[in-house]
């Protein structure tokens, strides 16, 4: 029988364990060994069967244990001294605290959020980098509010049925279960937010809050009685519904989340936020909200939109135009012809949305695009993607060259606590009495090859165990009240070369490319001296029966009865499953369509626990790769179509595999350690830890994106918002005057006949100038190798100086080039338009080039 209703029921806890609920509701146990060590002792059955979830562990310990635990005062002592430790935490200052002139306050806006399994608030990669973004900022000391939705149900659940295809579920989360707690008015009464719809209608939420470490993540709920029961459902499923169901989410994420920020600052006294972050496309609608409290200041929409401009920063995921979202223009019409955004003009909202560019689609409003447009400083997550996204976006900035296009990198990092398995950090504390894995010198002679050798076989022992685990549990879902089939005893083996391969099903991730040649891979799995074994988990979209086709033919590989104790497909990904995943595989296996993966940080994971990747040069691996951390599978750019670069990528895999992988795994002492496996295990460890960790990537965002963009905040805010309405006057006059400005003549000296090393080039270039003055515009020698065709490489500018000008003259700027290196020469010149409130020379898309 089932019940018709559910709800968690609190326990009390004796006065001795106080410390417990405190623990427990700060998320910093979800990377915090010794605090999970902790709840882990008070019932470890329980511990296990409930997901390592404090509160639910709490919620499930019979009272008798507790009080024999209150008069423990061992145990007593330890809670009470980790519940000191965590206060230090969150008060004493850490490296943030260290720079001079940061921002007060930082908001970080995203869709998802991935920080432990018992909040299940993420579908992949977007929302585990999202939450280790929180985790790192925590441990760093920078002051960030998060901003998400509570999604009741999640993404879902996955399971396979037996015919190989993946079914869904959607099981509804208690938030009264969950270490969450309700923004509330001094009177008690919960804090809403409410937007404006048509037909009169109104969507409200209430806002959750949780604590992950230092930092407070705030989350909107719908399912409140204040809503409409079809509105109550808003909040229902991650990336759930239609197209007006997601512009419901993303209104409420934007524009609500700023109302959120806004109330929670009044109520907590905290700062307000400088900065904005918007964690891709789906939260650029912030925008929007705070031109509307710009406007009712007293600006205008183009000068609020200077000011939001410049605290806003904005990083795009995907290297694919099928990963923006996209609506309707009369759609986005329909719910902004309302009261939504008090000053904001409906045709103002459009435009910023519009894809009005070559080969851009009338009538449809690109989140990306307004993102681009709404934020000042912008980036993808690793330098690959970062040029793919000048490329892919680089019609924003028609006439510009795709490197001039405004969008940096900051790679993305993963944090290292999170990820980095307990054994692993045993050792570093035994051998190298520390437990900061990303620091440790792996190289020390105090850890021996037998060491590390041994720790890798423990994380693959219990890789082993959990998906044994896992297929028995899945085996007796899908048949109950059967035992299970023998050979889930023999699933893997703890002793033969493991490969991972976890993430989204998307087809260009290309999960079934390892089966394009079935009997070259069972000969790997079956090999009788070097055999492989491979461990495979991810999902599918609910809507992308493409990807649950290759998820099936997959499965249906893995139950042949030659293969199935060797080749293993997990039902439902998740942090728990990835925490054992990543670390009990020797190499990790990533083979999508290059370049359309952005980063890819699940080879990350595996990397800072001594796994090695297996990887095309796309995302992350693009810039890593050495020769030592892994190995390449070349990529045949150049194949004919689709199905030939699929046969030689994968014959280029199984060739990896089989003549340099295993030989190398299998290749032992006398001691059986493979000590050429295991040098490349501390190269990995001492190479890569520091670089891929999320500590690296919050600080490259604090000092290259943060702290840039408050400055511009703070300097476009100034005076009442002088400069603003300064600035935006001067783009209007810039713009009109624009198509007057022109190059008209270039004349250079100073390089004798036969040009050598270390000569001067002297530039004098003749500018149009039309209205403008010679301050609004910036004047440069662009220069490099002269390539086929005379396209410039390996170029660099100099600024060339304003001379003279007379009436009705074009102005005169001068400059001089030292030839630093031989080779092919060439140059040209290029005006842009010139302001300190700029932070590119192509943000206002327009530039003139000699002829």
């Amino acid at each position: 029988m089932k019940a018709i209703r559910r709800f968690t029921v609190h326990t009390v806890l004796p006065e001795a364990l106080t410390s417990l609920e405190e623990l427990a509701t700060n998320l910093r146990w979800s990377w915090h060994h010794p605090t999970r060590q902790l709840f882990a002792s008070i019932e470890p059955a329980v511990w296990d069967e409930i997901g390592h979830d404090p509160v639910g562990l709490l919620g499930a310990v019979e009272p008798a244990r507790l009080q024999e635990l209150a008069s423990d005062q061992g145990f007593v002592d330890r809670a009470n001294s980790l519940r000191d430790d965590l206060h230090a935490y969150l008060h004493n200052p850490r490296w943030y605290q260290s720079l001079t002139d940061a921002p007060e306050s930082i908001a970080y806006f995203s869709p998802e959020f991935g920080i432990a399994a018992a909040l299940p608030q993420y579908s992949g990669g977007l929302g585990i980098l999202a939450g280790d973004h929180l985790k790192s900022a925590s441990d760093l000391g920078v002051p960030i509010i998060g901003v998400g939705l509570f999604y009741r149900a999640g993404y879902f659940r996955q399971a396979i049925s037996r015919e190989g295809w993946q079914q869904e579920t959607y099981p509804v989360l208690d938030p009264d279960g969950l270490p969450l707690s309700v923004l509330r008015n001094p009177d008690g009464t919960a804090v809403i937010v409410t937007l404006a719809l048509p037909e009169g209608r109104a969507l409200s939420a209430r806002i959750w809050v949780v604590a992950v470490g230092r930092i407070k993540l705030l989350l909107l709920d719908t399912d409140i009685p204040e809503n409409e029961e079809t509105l109550r459902s808003v909040t229902d499923r991650l990336y759930g519904g239609g197209g007006e169901h997601r512009l419901l989410q993303e209104l409420l994420l934007g524009i609500g989340g700023v109302r959120a920020i806004k109330a929670f600052t009044e109520l907590t006294s905290a700062p307000v936020p400088e900065v904005f972050h918007t964690n891709e496309g789906h939260a650029g609608f912030l925008g929007l909200e705070r031109i509307s409290d710009l406007i009712g200041a007293g600006l205008s929409f183009d000068e609020a939109l200077q000011v939001v401009r410049a605290g806003t920063v904005f990083t795009t995921h995907t290297p694919v135009p099928a990963g923006i979202d996209r609506f309707e223009a009369s759609l986005i019409t329909r719910y902004f012809s309302t009261d939504l955004l008090p000053g904001v003009a409906l045709d103002e909202v459009l435009t910023l949305g519009a894809e009005n560019y070559a080969g851009g689609t009338p009538d449809t409003f690109n989140m990306a695009v307004m993102g681009l447009r709404l934020g000042q400083r912008a980036n993808g997550v690793s330098k690959l993607h970062g040029d793919v996204s000048r490329g892919m976006f680089g019609k924003l900035w028609p006439d510009f060259d795709q490197d001039d296009v405004p969008i940096t990198s900051v790679t993305n990092g993963v944090h290292a606590p999170t990820w980095t398995d307990p054994l692993l950090l045993e050792l570093a504390s035994d051998r190298l009495g520390t437990t900061e894995t990303t620091t440790a010198d792996w190289n020390s002679p105090s850890v021996t090859d037998a060491d590390l050798w041994r720790v890798r076989g423990d994380m693959r022992q219990q890789l082993v165990t959990d998906a044994r685990n896992r297929v028995s549990a899945a085996w007796q879902e899908e048949n109950p009240g059967v035992g299970d089939p023998a050979y889930i005893n023999t699933l893997l083996d703890p002793s033969i070369l493991t490969i991972g391969f976890a993430r989204r099903v998307p087809t260009y991730k290309r999960l079934t490319l390892m089966l394009h040649d079935e009997d070259r891979l069972r000969s790997l799995l079956l090999h009788p001296t070097r055999p492989i074994q491979i461990v495979i988990a991810g999902k599918s979209h609910p809507a992308d029966d493409e990807g649950k086709a290759l998820i099936q033919k997959l499965v249906e590989f893995a139950s042949g009865v030659d293969v199935r104790h060797r080749i293993v497909f997990l039902p439902n990904y998740d942090i728990a499953m990835a925490q054992l995943l990543y670390p009990g595989t020797d190499v990790w296996l990533n083979n999508p369509l290059r370049p359309l993966e952005a980063c890819g940080t699940s080879g990350m994971k595996a990397a800072l626990n001594g796994s090695l990747n297996l990887s095309i040069l796309d995302g992350w691996w693009a810039e890593f790769y050495d020769k030592e951390n892994g190995w390449a599978i070349p990529t045949a750019d150049s194949a004919g179509d689709g199905a030939e670069r699929d046969k030689l990528e994968a014959d280029a895999m199984y060739d990896l595999i089989e003549h340099q992988i295993a030989p190398r795994f299998y290749d032992r002492n006398e001691d059986d350690v493979p000590t050429r496996w295991v040098a490349s295990i501390r190269h990995t460890l001492s190479t890569l830890s520091q670089p891929l960790s999320a500590d690296r990537m919050v600080q490259e965002y604090v000092n290259r994106l943060y702290i840039p963009a408050a400055h511009a905040e703070h300097a476009i805010s100034a005076d009442s918002y002088q400069p603003a309405r300064d600035l935006s006057e001067w783009k209007e006059r810039v713009r009109a005057a624009w198509p007057s400005v022109q190059v008209t003549h270039v004349e250079s000296g100073g390089v004798d006949a036969v040009p050598q090393v270390g000569d001067s080039l002297h530039v004098r270039a003749l500018v149009e100038l039309g209205r403008l003055n010679p301050e609004d515009i910036k004047v440069e020698v662009v220069y490099g190798r002269a390539k086929e065709g005379d396209r410039l490489a390996g170029i660099q500018r100099q600024s060339l100086t304003f001379a003279s000008r007379e009436p009705g003259q074009p102005a005169v700027f001068t400059g001089t080039v030292t030839l630093q290196r031989p080779g092919s020469f060439g140059y040209n010149v290029r005006v842009v338009p010139s302001s300190d409130l700029l932070a590119t020379p192509a943000e206002l898309g327009l530039i003139a080039v000699a002829h």
